[in-house]
């Protein structure tokens, strides 16, 4: 869930990045909410739709870095993945390994020296282990709690680019696009079919990647950008109805459900980028999208603290629950953005840093 230096290239897909974000937000506060009895709503479909938004980062990381890969070996012949490895490390592994430190310090220290129970269903060793090794999709099997479970999302980009990029330096470029192709239609039915269980527990969706990398390449053709932009309109309404009703959800099975998410997904960041859009376009929903890692990052995180001032303050008011309601959902959209905009400023932008001087050395 990054890539932000590489999106600079395609006009609207930081600020996308920033609301894909906002769903996955306040689609947990209302589970959040629900789980410990607090007043939520959720009553509209925008607000089931965090799910979604994870698989169209998916795609968006698969557009964007694939891309990347692909000019890489289009201009030098070559992919180096020392250097590859790195950008990815800098990006990734500072803030994620120290939400798995917070995560794990909260579980099994703050919760209970304020006398909450938890209930950890699993070995401690084995769960540290899944979470350092980037395997936190099978850790999540384990309900962990909500601060490491959301990184199973993390583990899945990262898994998919442990033999994507590899694969990339052997591959002939011509062949690229073939692979990417038959790896897609391949994986998508090995993955939906009932003989290997452990794709699905595992949530290994690797196919949204690939896809979104096709689309990226592919755009480089000018009969596919002409018919991007010819149908450009109609891609983004789309688009829009997906993710403001139930209109596909309710109507197509699991399997037709990716399978229109993964195609839609892809042809919509295409249209994107064809012309930017005026209401994207400003400097704060572009600084949102930069910051959208620690959003997605931190606002379980941020939960967790609301929802301790929640029950020990706000609660014992007597507001009518709308009021609650706005007061849970802003609290903790706002201090998430706070909190993102400080490890950002003060914590990432030093590794980004070293990334930046990394690549110009190069």
């Amino acid at each position: 869930m990054n890539n932000l230096t590489k999106s600079k290239r395609f006009p609207n897909l930081t600020p996308v990045r920033f609301i894909l974000a906002l769903l996955v937000v306040i689609y947990h506060i209302a589970q959040f909410s629900e789980n410990r009895d607090f007043p939520f709503y959720n009553d509209l479909a925008i607000f089931h739709k965090g799910t979604e938004a994870v698989y169209m980062f998916f795609s968006l990381s698969g557009f964007l870095i694939i891309k990347q890969l692909y000019d890489e070996k289009n201009n030098t012949n070559s992919i180096h993945l020392k250097s590859f490895y790195l950008r990815r490390i800098l990006r990734i592994f500072p803030l994620y390994y120290l939400v798995v430190i917070i995560g794990f310090l909260y579980y099994y220290l703050v919760l209970p020296f304020f006398g909450f129970e938890f209930e950890n269903n699993y070995d401690l060793l084995s769960g540290i282990l899944l979470s350092i090794t980037f395997f936190p999709n099978i850790f999540s099997t384990y309900s962990p709690g909500g601060i490491l479970e959301i990184l199973w999302s993390i583990g899945i980009e990262e898994q998919f680019y442990l033999f994507i990029a590899p694969l990339f330096l052997l591959l002939p470029l011509k062949r690229m696009v073939l692979f990417l192709g038959g790896f897609t239609a391949i994986y998508f039915i090995v993955y939906f079919s009932k003989y290997i269980d452990f794709l699905k527990t595992y949530n290994m969706l690797f196919f949204y990647f690939s896809f979104g990398g096709i689309c990226s390449i592919l755009l480089s053709q000018n009969f596919v950008k002409a018919f991007i932009k010819k149908f450009r309109y109609l891609f983004l309404l789309i688009f829009i109805a997906y993710f403001t009703t139930a209109i596909f959800s309710n109507n197509l099975n699991i399997i037709y459900y990716n399978l229109f998410s993964l195609i839609l997904f892809g042809l919509t960041i295409s249209a994107l980028t064809i012309k930017p859009i005026k209401i994207l376009q400003n400097k704060t929903m572009d600084y949102l999208g930069k910051i959208s890692y620690g959003i997605y990052m931190y606002h379980a995180i941020t939960m967790q603290l609301v929802g301790f001032i929640y029950l020990k303050v706000i609660s014992k008011f007597g507001f009518h629950n709308t009021f609650d309601v706005i007061i849970l959902n802003l609290t903790i959209i706002v201090l998430t953005i706070l909190i993102s905009h400080f490890s950002f400023k003060y914590y990432e932008s030093y590794f980004l840093n070293i990334k930046r001087k990394a690549s110009i050395k190069r």
